[in-house]
């Protein structure tokens, strides 16, 4: 008896690569437009091309399978506390640090850059983050950074023209003698998490400098050039700026205890930390390291938006290439009229995300001299954060149940991302703190925080549902007992602001959106909006040309 052997796999999608990632997502192309971001196309279309090639993936894929390892001593046991990565990490580094991921927001002296620059930024970390999502960890840092920095401004001078430069250094030596650099951060500690101001580390004046001496239970991309930390000073909590080197070219007390084992975000190391009078110099005023460090906190919060909804993004395109090229029952999936529903409330989902990030982004751009977007801004990130960042594990689930088993291996991608996702949540401020942030931008500034919701419901009158979310979140927020409320009043303030968004984009669009998330019953699961069978292929249409 023979036996049935397969000689080629029939059915199956082909890869999904060598695709355009700019100029195949029409919602991302309009909505960089719309917010004023039209002249970097080319610049766009040429990073789009690039990381949507197949080597590209192919680095993203050795980078996440050979993880990051810690070489704590040299061969002779000197004190080291080196990271050592695949080649693929600093490949993917050297792209992302050439197209300004660290540094295009701002110009050489360290000032925001404006003309869209936070927009046009946006875009590609978006793209970067549907391809390797781990490595923007010290870009995004990095960019971050110099925001904090600024309260220091002889420190931000001396390392502006390293930061600003556009050439990837991944030798371990001291920053001053680098083509370029990457700053990481440490903040928490063990018996605090997200309250600092628990902090026992400590910092003791030496001369012109500090000494610090402590631990941190999380310190993000050790492998950095140096560290903003915050220490407990004479005058309490402060920022510092951490090198790997002191000025006399030794290795700082900077001891790595191990590197963490994550879900997630393998490519990218995270540690654990201590300091054994480590040299330091402090940033910002002694007792104000919060307020010092918020400033990098604000752009970070960003891109953990902006990641997310990249994230989102991939999970979309590669479930409907699949639905398109599989077929079941003598027809294509994405032909299929509960699969198209699926697909469709998805794109609308994504859609919607894509606007309000980039809206998000613009807001960054005119907030040194606009009032209201500084507001905006403000208000918003954590609002913006707290929705688009939980909404992406939930969605990358439901885009690998489209793609069945072939979604769930490590071959793919999805599961990749899916392990993902659920970082940009927790860092930099899980759900709970990003709702508490809405509360505070309201209390510190309520007349400017209620312009904003103002601002909202005039950009969204015409839209189902609208009227009635807005009268909600308002009243929801100014309660005595705000926090019991806080989340879902929340998350309809961000959907809200999505529809405006979307509005802008294409508006039947956002008629849609907040038809299916605003007015009426709303469904927790994909496809059960009602969308007729047109609006379904134009939505798809516009997320995935075929």
């Amino acid at each position: 008896m023979t036996h049935a052997t397969t000689k080629e796999a029939l059915n199956q999608s082909p890869p999904y690569e060598d695709v355009d990632l700019f100029a195949s997502d029409r919602p991302l192309v309009e909505a960089v437009a719309l917010n004023e971001a039209s002249s970097a196309y080319v610049d766009h279309a040429n990073f789009g091309q690039l990381w949507g090639s197949a080597e590209m993936a192919e680095r993203a894929r050795l980078a996440n399978e050979n993880t990051p390892k810690l070489k704590t001593f040299d061969a002779r046991g000197n004190r080291r506390d080196a990271v050592e990565f695949h080649p693929a990490y600093h490949e993917l580094m050297a792209h992302s640090v050439n197209a300004g991921l660290h540094n295009s927001t701002w110009t050489k002296d360290g000032t925001p850059a404006g003309r869209a620059s936070e927009v046009a930024r946006a875009a590609k970390f978006y793209m970067a983050a549907q391809v390797e999502t781990g490595h923007l960890c010290p870009l995004t840092m990095t960019r971050a950074s110099v925001a904090a920095l600024a309260s220091q401004p002889d420190v931000l001078a001396q390392l502006m023209p390293v930061i600003g430069s556009r050439n990837y250094d991944s030798g371990f030596a001291p920053w001053s003698a680098k083509s370029g650099m990457t700053l990481g951060m440490g903040m928490t500690e063990k018996q605090g998490g997200t309250d600092v101001r628990s902090n026992i580390t400590t910092a003791t004046r030496d001369g012109d400098s500090y000494l610090i001496s402590g631990h941190k239970w999380f310190m993000s991309a050790p492998m950095c050039d140096a560290f903003l930390v915050l220490a407990q000073a004479d005058e309490g909590l402060s920022c510092f700026f951490m090198p790997r080197f002191r000025p006399d070219g030794s290795v700082n007390a900077i001891e790595f205890q191990r590197l963490k084992d994550k879900l997630g975000n393998r490519s990218n190391a995270s540690s654990e930390v201590e300091f054994n009078d480590a040299y330091a110099l402090r940033v910002g005023d002694e007792g104000r390291g919060i307020r010092t460090i918020i400033q990098m906190v604000q752009l970070t919060r960003q891109d953990c938006a902006v990641a997310s909804a990249g994230l989102m993004r991939s999970g979309l395109v590669h479930a409907l290439h699949h639905a398109r090229h599989r077929s079941v029952f003598q027809k294509h999936l994405a032909d299929q009229p509960m699969m198209q529903s699926v697909l469709a409330d998805m794109a609308l989902h994504v859609e919607a995300t894509t606007a309000l990030v980039m809206r998000l982004c613009r807001s960054f751009d005119r907030a040194p001299e606009d009032a209201a977007e500084a507001a905006f801004m403000r208000l918003m990130t954590p609002a913006v954060k707290y929705w688009v960042c939980k909404s992406a594990p939930g969605f990358l689930y439901e885009a690998m149940e489209c793609m069945g088993g072939n979604g769930y291996v490590e071959e793919g991608v999805l599961a990749r991302h899916y392990r993902e996702a659920p970082v940009n949540a927790i860092w930099e401020g899980s759900g709970n703190v990003m709702c508490l942030d809405v509360l505070r931008a309201l209390s510190r500034d309520g007349e400017a925080a209620i312009a904003v919701l103002q601002e909202l419901v005039d950009e969204t009158r015409s839209l189902p549902g609208a009227g009635e979310a807005a009268s909600f979140v308002i009243g929801s927020l100014l309660r005595s007992d705000s926090e019991r409320v806080a989340r879902q009043a929340v998350e309809t303030l961000a959907i809200l602001a999505a529809a405006a968004a979307l509005n802008i984009v294409h508006p039947r669009h956002a008629e849609l959106f907040a038809k299916t998330r605003l007015g009426g019953a709303r469904s927790a699961m994909y496809g059960a909006a009602e969308l007729s069978e047109t609006q379904s292929r134009e939505l798809l249409d516009r997320a995935l040309p075929q």
